[in-house]
Protein backbone atom coordinates (compact mmCIF):
# COMPACT_ATOMS: atom_id res chain seq x y z
CA UNK A 1 0.00 0.00 0.00
CA UNK A 2 1.03 3.62 -0.41
CA UNK A 3 2.75 5.46 2.43
CA UNK A 4 0.82 8.11 4.31
CA UNK A 5 1.09 11.84 3.72
CA UNK A 6 4.28 13.19 5.36
CA UNK A 7 4.23 16.08 7.80
CA UNK A 8 6.66 18.43 9.50
CA UNK A 9 10.10 19.75 8.51
CA UNK A 10 11.15 18.49 5.11
CA UNK A 11 13.76 15.73 4.77
CA UNK A 12 14.83 13.62 1.81
CA UNK A 13 12.92 10.52 3.07
CA UNK A 14 9.78 12.66 3.45
CA UNK A 15 10.12 13.80 -0.16
CA UNK A 16 10.30 10.16 -1.23
CA UNK A 17 7.29 9.43 0.99
CA UNK A 18 5.32 12.26 -0.63
CA UNK A 19 6.16 10.92 -4.09
CA UNK A 20 4.95 7.47 -3.00
CA UNK A 21 1.78 9.01 -1.60
CA UNK A 22 0.93 11.02 -4.71
CA UNK A 23 2.54 9.24 -7.70
CA UNK A 24 -0.10 8.93 -10.45
CA UNK A 25 -0.72 5.80 -12.46
CA UNK A 26 1.39 5.33 -15.60
CA UNK A 27 3.92 7.95 -14.52
CA UNK A 28 7.57 7.92 -15.55
CA UNK A 29 9.87 8.34 -12.57
CA UNK A 30 13.44 9.53 -13.16
CA UNK A 31 15.74 8.78 -10.22
CA UNK A 32 18.98 10.74 -10.01
CA UNK A 33 18.49 11.76 -6.40
CA UNK A 34 21.73 9.94 -5.44
CA UNK A 35 22.03 9.93 -1.60
CA UNK A 36 18.69 11.73 -1.15
CA UNK A 37 16.80 8.92 -2.90
CA UNK A 38 17.79 6.03 -0.64
CA UNK A 39 14.17 5.56 0.49
CA UNK A 40 12.55 5.95 -2.93
CA UNK A 41 12.25 2.24 -3.68
CA UNK A 42 10.49 1.28 -0.48
CA UNK A 43 8.24 4.37 -0.62
CA UNK A 44 7.03 3.68 -4.18
CA UNK A 45 6.74 -0.11 -3.96
CA UNK A 46 2.98 0.12 -3.38
CA UNK A 47 2.28 2.76 -6.04
CA UNK A 48 0.27 2.20 -9.22
CA UNK A 49 2.25 0.80 -12.16
CA UNK A 50 4.90 3.19 -13.43
CA UNK A 51 8.26 3.18 -15.21
CA UNK A 52 11.53 3.89 -13.41
CA UNK A 53 14.62 5.27 -15.16
CA UNK A 54 17.81 5.28 -13.11
CA UNK A 55 21.50 5.98 -13.55
CA UNK A 56 23.31 3.62 -15.91
CA UNK A 57 26.78 4.00 -14.41
CA UNK A 58 28.97 6.01 -12.09
CA UNK A 59 28.64 9.37 -13.87
CA UNK A 60 25.99 11.90 -12.93
CA UNK A 61 24.08 14.55 -14.87
CA UNK A 62 21.72 12.51 -17.04
CA UNK A 63 18.55 12.89 -14.94
CA UNK A 64 17.15 16.15 -16.33
CA UNK A 65 17.94 15.20 -19.98
CA UNK A 66 16.31 11.81 -19.33
CA UNK A 67 13.19 13.64 -18.21
CA UNK A 68 13.16 15.68 -21.44
CA UNK A 69 13.48 12.52 -23.51
CA UNK A 70 10.79 10.67 -21.57
CA UNK A 71 8.32 13.55 -21.88
CA UNK A 72 8.89 13.87 -25.63
CA UNK A 73 8.58 10.12 -26.15
CA UNK A 74 5.42 9.83 -24.00
CA UNK A 75 3.65 13.22 -24.07
CA UNK A 76 0.50 11.85 -22.40
CA UNK A 77 2.29 10.52 -19.34
CA UNK A 78 3.41 12.58 -16.31
CA UNK A 79 7.16 12.65 -15.72
CA UNK A 80 8.66 13.22 -12.28
CA UNK A 81 12.42 13.68 -12.02
CA UNK A 82 14.13 13.45 -8.64
CA UNK A 83 17.50 15.17 -8.95
CA UNK A 84 20.34 16.00 -6.55
CA UNK A 85 21.57 19.58 -6.46
CA UNK A 86 25.09 18.63 -7.49
CA UNK A 87 23.96 16.55 -10.45
CA UNK A 88 21.45 19.21 -11.51
CA UNK A 89 24.30 21.64 -12.14
CA UNK A 90 25.74 19.39 -14.84
CA UNK A 91 22.77 19.76 -17.21
CA UNK A 92 20.59 22.54 -15.80
CA UNK A 93 19.94 23.86 -19.32
CA UNK A 94 17.50 20.96 -19.75
CA UNK A 95 14.99 23.12 -17.86
CA UNK A 96 15.03 25.60 -20.74
CA UNK A 97 14.28 22.76 -23.15
CA UNK A 98 11.33 21.72 -20.98
CA UNK A 99 9.94 25.25 -21.13
CA UNK A 100 10.59 25.60 -24.86
CA UNK A 101 8.75 22.34 -25.64
CA UNK A 102 6.12 22.87 -22.90
CA UNK A 103 6.79 19.41 -21.45
CA UNK A 104 4.82 18.12 -18.47
CA UNK A 105 7.84 17.39 -16.28
CA UNK A 106 7.96 17.89 -12.53
CA UNK A 107 11.60 18.32 -11.54
CA UNK A 108 12.30 17.87 -7.83
CA UNK A 109 15.71 19.23 -6.84
CA UNK A 110 17.05 18.11 -3.46
CA UNK A 111 19.00 21.12 -2.22
CA UNK A 112 21.26 20.00 0.64
CA UNK A 113 24.06 22.36 -0.45
CA UNK A 114 26.53 19.51 -0.86
CA UNK A 115 27.98 17.02 -3.30
CA UNK A 116 27.06 14.47 -0.67
CA UNK A 117 27.92 11.36 -2.68
CA UNK A 118 31.42 12.73 -3.35
CA UNK A 119 31.93 13.26 0.37
CA UNK A 120 31.08 9.58 0.82
CA UNK A 121 33.64 8.66 -1.83
CA UNK A 122 36.24 10.86 -0.11
CA UNK A 123 35.75 8.82 3.05
CA UNK A 124 35.86 5.55 1.09
CA UNK A 125 39.34 6.26 -0.28
CA UNK A 126 40.58 6.90 3.26
CA UNK A 127 41.09 10.66 2.97
CA UNK A 128 40.16 11.19 6.61
CA UNK A 129 42.50 14.14 7.09
CA UNK A 130 41.27 16.13 4.09
CA UNK A 131 41.83 19.82 4.73
CA UNK A 132 39.35 22.66 4.36
CA UNK A 133 40.44 23.42 0.79
CA UNK A 134 39.72 19.86 -0.36
CA UNK A 135 36.42 19.71 1.51
CA UNK A 136 35.33 23.04 0.04
CA UNK A 137 35.42 21.46 -3.43
CA UNK A 138 32.64 19.09 -2.38
CA UNK A 139 30.06 21.49 -1.00
CA UNK A 140 27.68 23.94 -2.66
CA UNK A 141 27.54 26.49 0.15
CA UNK A 142 29.52 29.32 -1.35
CA UNK A 143 27.09 30.61 -2.51
CA UNK A 144 24.08 28.37 -1.82
CA UNK A 145 22.15 27.82 -5.05
CA UNK A 146 18.55 28.96 -5.54
CA UNK A 147 17.14 26.49 -8.06
CA UNK A 148 13.67 28.03 -7.99
CA UNK A 149 15.05 31.34 -9.26
CA UNK A 150 17.26 29.59 -11.81
CA UNK A 151 14.26 27.67 -13.14
CA UNK A 152 12.09 30.77 -13.31
CA UNK A 153 14.83 32.47 -15.32
CA UNK A 154 14.45 29.70 -17.91
CA UNK A 155 10.66 29.89 -18.06
CA UNK A 156 9.81 27.05 -15.68
CA UNK A 157 7.23 27.50 -12.92
CA UNK A 158 9.12 26.89 -9.66
CA UNK A 159 8.66 27.00 -5.89
CA UNK A 160 10.74 26.23 -2.81
CA UNK A 161 9.55 23.90 -0.04
CA UNK A 162 10.97 23.48 3.45
CA UNK A 163 8.05 21.55 5.02
CA UNK A 164 6.38 18.33 4.00
CA UNK A 165 3.04 20.12 3.81
CA UNK A 166 4.39 22.71 1.35
CA UNK A 167 6.05 20.01 -0.72
CA UNK A 168 2.89 17.91 -1.01
CA UNK A 169 0.86 20.97 -1.99
CA UNK A 170 3.44 21.92 -4.63
CA UNK A 171 3.56 18.38 -6.05
CA UNK A 172 -0.23 18.18 -6.26
CA UNK A 173 -0.34 21.50 -8.09
CA UNK A 174 2.42 20.50 -10.51
CA UNK A 175 0.79 17.18 -11.35
CA UNK A 176 -2.57 18.88 -11.98
CA UNK A 177 -1.25 21.61 -14.29
CA UNK A 178 0.39 20.72 -17.63
CA UNK A 179 3.78 22.15 -18.49
CA UNK A 180 7.13 22.16 -16.71
CA UNK A 181 7.41 22.66 -12.95
CA UNK A 182 10.29 22.63 -10.50
CA UNK A 183 10.06 22.03 -6.76
CA UNK A 184 13.18 22.87 -4.80
CA UNK A 185 13.23 20.68 -1.69
CA UNK A 186 15.34 22.29 1.03
CA UNK A 187 16.60 19.28 2.99
CA UNK A 188 19.51 18.30 5.23
CA UNK A 189 22.02 15.75 3.97
CA UNK A 190 20.79 12.16 4.25
CA UNK A 191 24.31 10.84 4.79
CA UNK A 192 26.22 13.08 7.20
CA UNK A 193 28.11 12.82 10.46
CA UNK A 194 28.24 9.29 11.94
CA UNK A 195 26.24 7.80 9.04
CA UNK A 196 28.84 8.97 6.53
CA UNK A 197 31.66 7.68 8.75
CA UNK A 198 30.11 4.22 9.08
CA UNK A 199 28.98 3.77 5.47
CA UNK A 200 32.47 3.30 3.88
CA UNK A 201 33.32 0.69 6.52
CA UNK A 202 30.08 -1.17 5.81
CA UNK A 203 30.64 -1.11 2.05
CA UNK A 204 34.16 -2.48 2.45
CA UNK A 205 32.93 -5.20 4.82
CA UNK A 206 30.01 -6.45 2.69
CA UNK A 207 32.01 -8.86 0.45
CA UNK A 208 33.41 -10.70 3.48
CA UNK A 209 30.08 -11.08 5.29
CA UNK A 210 27.72 -14.06 5.00
CA UNK A 211 25.30 -13.44 2.08
CA UNK A 212 22.22 -13.22 4.30
CA UNK A 213 23.87 -10.65 6.58
CA UNK A 214 25.12 -8.65 3.58
CA UNK A 215 21.63 -8.59 2.04
CA UNK A 216 20.09 -7.46 5.33
CA UNK A 217 22.61 -4.63 5.66
CA UNK A 218 22.02 -3.53 2.06
CA UNK A 219 18.26 -3.38 2.71
CA UNK A 220 18.91 -1.35 5.85
CA UNK A 221 21.16 1.13 4.03
CA UNK A 222 18.98 1.50 0.92
CA UNK A 223 15.58 -0.20 1.27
Amino acid sequence: QRPGRPRGPLTAPKVCKAVGHLLPENAILIDEAITSGLMLGVMTAGCPRHDLITLTGGAIGQGLPNAVGAAIACPNRPVIALIGDGTAMYTLQALWSMARENLHVVSVIFNNASYSVLNVELERVGAEQAGPKAKSQLDLKGPVLNFAQLAQGMGVHAVRASTAEDFCQALEYALAHPGPHLIEALVPESLAGPKRKVLPWLLRALPSLPPQVARALKRKIAP
